[in-house]
Order: structure tokens, then sequence, then C-alpha cells
């Protein structure tokens, strides 16, 4: 009695952290939060302190092979590998069985995607052109997925699920898009011997998919040594992860009817040999049942979905904002108001603000003009016009991308500033455009 009513305290007790955990909107928030923590820590007495620890040495090795670099290194190169890692998962899944599985399901958010790149790119580029902060053209084309769909998340059915599908496939062909152009236009020197060790550590990976290795500690180890192929060949590491998404295996060992069949039996023999003794720490039989049947709930995933699944937490709650507060730290330095109007800033707050819905809703009007693609069942080009808006939250990977482009602290200052502005702006427009929808639905 005592251990049940422990348990309902407890799990009441839980339940809102669970809830927390799960929620669309958590992730968004939690980067907002750390966002606004750093910001304010960069601005206060305990700068110093601020800077001085994420440029702390941290040396990780064996023998004579040290690899000596900063905190903040380590964050951008070694945690945000895993991102990269969960961002490669997802584009796999949606490519083999999502919205972006057939050309006709991924027409419209992929045409849509290079529309709200190119659009960014390109103003970006009137206001920075032959300035030495044109490198940074690629911080506006980024989309967060995670603020994205948190601010729908906070909008619930004022939002209809096709175009909550249409945003998130867009995302993430957006992700596939700045995957490309880090791996394209912000590679260092290459170092064409590492980069040909980096391709026969891909090799082996593959070839581990297509002989059905499904081990966690393969993937690992291989995926150490690709990462460290990269790192070295001069291509930014998080494209490690990306290619070992690549090469997670993605399909089940067994279907869903045998998976059915065999743990409807291991149930029925874990409840005969329990029926007498409710207690299975001497009941090897028992015990056996429940080895086979969670050997079977592997089996009948893909690794590519455990991946995915086991990592998604970590690296919405741990990484993402750990990241945030390494990265989003900027001191103001100077009238914020001449900052918020110099080029470089005005260049990535134009891009994200007006260059995002521009170019996405432009580019999905030429798809179906063109008979490319048509729009969702009843998704109109005001709803268009709005997920564009969404879509101008570049956040975290605009902040990724302005470190690799920006090693003047003044210019990533200025980029910092319109990456926060234009996120903060281009939210609050979608959201009330959305806002605006609801109203005029209920007038109707």
């Amino acid at each position: 009695m005592n251990n049940t009513l422990s348990h309902r305290i407890f799990s009441r007790m839980t339940k809102p952290i669970e809830r927390f955990i799960h929620a669309e909107t958590s992730s968004g928030l939690l980067l907002l939060i750390c966002g606004v923590f750093a910001l304010a820590l960069a601005n206060s007495p305990l700068f110093d302190a601020y800077h001085h620890f994420w440029d702390t040495p941290f040396r990780i090795g064996l023998g004579n092979s040290i690899m000596a670099k900063s905190l903040h290194h380590w964050i951008n190169d070694g945690l945000m590998v895993i991102f990269f890692f969960v961002v490669g998962l997802e584009i796999k899944r949606e490519l083999l069985v999502g919205e972006l599985s057939t050309a006709k399901k991924a027409a419209l958010p992929v045409i849509a995607a290079l529309g709200g790149m190119v659009a960014p790119a390109l103003l970006y580029t009137v206001f920075n052109a032959g300035t030495p902060a044109e490198r940074g053209w690629g911080i506006p084309m980024a989309t967060d997925i995670a603020f994205a769909l948190g601010v729908v998340a906070l909008m619930g059915n004022r939002v209809p699920f096709a175009l909550k599908v249409f945003l998130a496939a867009l995302a993430i062909a957006d992700d596939l898009g700045a995957v490309l152009v880090i791996a394209f236009f912000y590679t260092a020197e290459i170092q064409g011997m590492m980069l040909l060790w980096a391709a026969v550590v891909f090799a082996i990976a593959l070839v581990g998919n297509v002989l059905g290795v499904r081990s966690v500690l393969f993937y690992l180890i291989v995926g150490i040594i690709l990462w460290f192929c990269v790192l070295e060949s001069g291509i930014h590491a998080t494209i490690a992860g990306v290619l070992l998404a690549i090469a997670i295996p993605a399909k089940q060992r067994i279907n869903a009817d045998d998976f059915t069949d065999k743990a409807r039996g291991y149930i029925a023999e874990f409840a005969r040999q329990t029926r007498e003794s409710k207690s299975t720490l001497a009941n090897e039989q028992a015990q056996s049942a429940v080895r086979d049947l969670e050997r079977s709930c592997e089996l009948v995933q893909t690794p590519l979905s455990r991946f995915e699944n086991n990592l998604h937490l970590w690296v919405a709650f741990l990484i993402m904002p750990v990241f945030a507060i390494a990265n989003a730290g900027v001191r103001l330095e100077g009238n914020l108001g001449e900052i918020l109007l110099h080029p470089t800033t005005l260049g990535i707050f134009v891009g994200l603000v007006v260059g995002k819905p521009l170019g996405i809703t432009l580019f999905c009007w030429l798809a179906c003009r063109l008979k490319l693609a048509h729009l969702p069942e009843g998704v109109t080009w005001f709803d268009i016009a709005a997920i564009g808006a969404l879509a101008g939250i570049g956040f975290t990977m605009a902040l990724f991308v302005q470190d690799l482009a920006f090693t003047d602290a003044q210019l990533a200052m200025e980029a910092k500033v319109g990456i926060f502005a234009a996120s903060l702006v281009a939210g609050a427009l979608g959201y009330g455009l959305f806002g605006f929808r609801g109203w005029r639905a209920q007038q109707a």
C-alpha cells in the first residue's frame, strides 16, 4: 500500500517534468532562455570570466598524440557533430519514408527551401558586396527548426496540420542546404591525405550497413575516427556527423507481423512463468522471455530510429542550449542604433525577415505556376507567407554559420545582433500573421 502511494506521489511530481521534456515548445523556449542568459552575461561585469571560460584549453589524446582546443572549439567542432548527426538522420528518414520521399511530396518544400536560401543570400549581398563582411552571405539562409516549430506549437490548432508538416519538411530541406553550404563554401584549406582517409572510413561505415551491422559500438568507433579525419582534412568537422548518418541502417530485421506474433508468445510465456510467483529474480524462464522480447523490440526497430530517438533529447536539452550559451554572448559596444544600421546587421536582418518569406512565397508561386508542385489542400498563399515569416527565425544555425564566416570580433558582434533581432521579429511576425488568420476565420 505504501509503495503504491509512493509511486503515485512520485508520478504526480514527475509528470510535469515529462510533459515539459516532450512538449514541442520546450526546446525552443530553453534555447531562448540560454540565448538571453548568454547575452546578459556578456554585457555584465562577468564578461571577462564568461569570455575566458570558453577560451579554457581542453586536451584529449593518447601518448604523444594530443589534441588541445578551447572549450568553445570543442563545442562547435565536437558536440555540434552530434547535432548534425541527428539532422542527418532526420534528413535520411524524410528522404526514405517522409515528406521528401517522393518527387511529388518533396517538390514544394524543397523548392520553398531553395527560395528561402537564395533570396536572403542575395539581399545580404546587396548590403555587403565588396566589403569584408561579404563572406557572411550564408548566415541568413538557415532556419532554426526548434524555434519555428515551437512558435507553431504555441498557436495550437490555429495552424492546420498540413502547414505544420510543410514547415517541418521545408526546415529539413533547409538544413540539407545549410550542410551543403558549410561543406562547399565554409571550408578551410583541404588536406588531401586526410580527406582520402575520411573517404576510406566512410566506405567502411557503408560496408557495415550493407553487411547488416547494427552494433552501436561499431558506428561509435567508426564515427569518432571519421570525425577526426574530417576535422584534420580541413572540411568542417560537423560534416562527419551527416556522413555517418547516411551510413546508419534504416531496415528492420523482422516485420510488424512477425514481431506481433513473437511478442505475444514471449508475453504469454512470461505470464505462465510468473503465475505462481510474481518475482522474476530466481525465475530463469521468465527472465529469458523478457530478454527475448527485448531482443525482438530491437529487431523491429531500425538503427536509424533508435539513434534518433535516443539522441533527440540530448541534442534538444543539452547540446543546443550549451551551444547557445557559448555562442550567443555578444558584448554590445557602442550605440545600439548604429549597430542595427550597420550593413552586416541590416543584411542579416533584412535577409531573414524579408528574404525568407519573399523567397519562399515567390518560389512556391513559380513552382505552382509551372505545375511542378501544388499547394496542400486547404492551404492559401497567405498561409505560405506566414510560414515564410516563421522560417526567418535563424537562431542556432545562423549563429553556427556566423562562427564559420567571421573571425573579426566587430563583424561577429554585428552579425549576432542581426540574428537576435531578426529571429525575434520573424517569430513575432509569424505569430501575428497566424493570429490574424485565426481571427479572420472566426469572423467568417
